[in-house]
């Protein structure tokens, strides 16, 4: 089990830490945030990005494919609500590598985690509760 927290800094400015790792989470000016960081939409994006990079280099280092200095551009796109509506994966790879090897990676790439996650490749629930802070 992983657990995230959230804890408010101020306004819409919130530290959070995962797994022992902190991270700080704002909204842009625009929605009321001081854009002191990324918005948790943002860090989605991001994780696709990582998550995209990371899972390619595993397999390419699997294979012995050398990959060098590989680049994963993620542009993700908003809907009419704050709701992300698509993300557009970008992988750079070196021209060293056979189009197969090209073709191959560019299926890999698809299978990350956060990729599948958002692709609704498999079933996530999400229950919610509310505690109340005792005083």
């Amino acid at each position: 089990m992983v657990r995230a927290t959230a804890r408010r800094r101020q306004g819409y400015t919130h530290d959070v830490e995962v797994s022992g790792h902190r991270l700080v989470i704002d909204e842009p000016e625009a929605s009321g945030g001081a854009n002191e960081c990324p918005s948790p939409t943002r860090i989605v994006a991001a994780a696709l990005a990582a998550c995209t990079a990371i899972t390619t280099e595993m397999y390419a280092d699997r294979k012995g494919w050398d990959v060098g200095e590989l680049e994963v551009d993620v542009e993700m796109e908003y809907g009419d609500t704050s709701v992300p509506r698509s993300f557009e994966v970008t992988l750079r790879l070196p021209g060293s590598l056979t189009s197969e090897q090209l073709d191959r990676l560019k299926v890999i790439a698809g299978r990350c985690p956060v990729h599948r996650l958002l692709s609704h490749e498999g079933e996530v629930e999400v229950t919610d509760r509310v505690e109340v802070a005792k005083t």
